[in-house]
């Protein structure tokens, strides 16, 4: 009798054997590497399976912890989570590259660290460990990139305030008002570890305040401060005055 598959370490980092080994190497198959060697089939329609089921955990797992959201603040928390920008460092976390299956041209281009390429391969895995064990393998999966991302000090908070400065400024547009304007008010603390202030103004009137340890961290901060001073305005209201 034939010994059971040994876990590679990329399963033991993802946190899932997989029972059917070549899904997880069809995962991890660039188009690139197929071309190369006559081969039809890559990662590309794991991927888009993969993004689904993304999208359908990450939805129920932000509607089960976070009751008291709106539908818009859970779509916009559900935008960042599962973005690009998110998906690849969760590969690059799990040295994804390092086992990803690319052509020569493609490798030689740097493609292993490349985002996008990491970020639709984390796709495919997703993808693959669905087909491999149903979705409550791929929610525990998908589980150990969202829950750093929700958890980790101010994450939330700061998800939440990713797009301020873009809400304030469409507001703005709708309204006819004249773009909203950051000021620079200050900075205490030590170099290591400095706060900066900024106030938000719009139609000439200080209209939120923001503090950060970056720029444009403390310029979100105060977006989301002057979004909450309009949130009780009604729709085609005047500029402050």
């Amino acid at each position: 009798m034939l010994g059971r598959r040994s876990t590679t370490p990329f399963e033991r980092r993802l946190g899932h054997r997989f029972r059917h080994a070549e899904l997880l190497e069809l995962a991890l198959t660039h188009r690139s590497f197929a071309n190369e060697r006559g081969n039809e089939q890559h990662y590309e329609r794991l991927e888009y399976l993969g993004d689904a089921v993304l999208g359908l955990v990450t939805a129920e797992w932000l509607y089960r912890r976070h009751a008291e959201l709106p539908e818009g603040e859970l779509s916009r928390l559900k935008a960042q989570l599962v973005s690009r920008a998110a998906l690849a460092r969760h590969a690059a976390a799990l040295d994804l590259g390092d086992v990803l299956r690319l052509g020569i041209g493609e490798e030689r281009s740097g493609g292993k660290s490349k985002a996008s390429l990491l970020a639709d391969s984390m796709e495919a895995v997703f993808g693959a460990v669905y087909l491999d064990a149903g979705l409550p393998a791929a929610a525990k999966v998908i589980d150990r990139m969202l829950a750093p991302l929700m958890d980790a000090g101010e994450a939330r908070s700061q998800l939440l305030e990713a797009d301020a400065k873009t809400r304030l400024q469409e507001i703005a547009q709708a309204r006819g008002w004249e773009l909203p304007e950051y000021r620079h008010t200050g900075a205490s603390g030590p170099d290591h570890n400095r706060l900066y202030q900024v106030e938000c103004w719009l139609a000439g009137r200080r209209i939120g305040e923001g503090e950060g340890t970056s720029k444009k961290l403390a310029e979100q901060r105060a977006a989301a401060d002057a979004l909450g001073q309009l949130a009780g305005a009604t729709e085609g209201a005047r500029a402050p005055a």
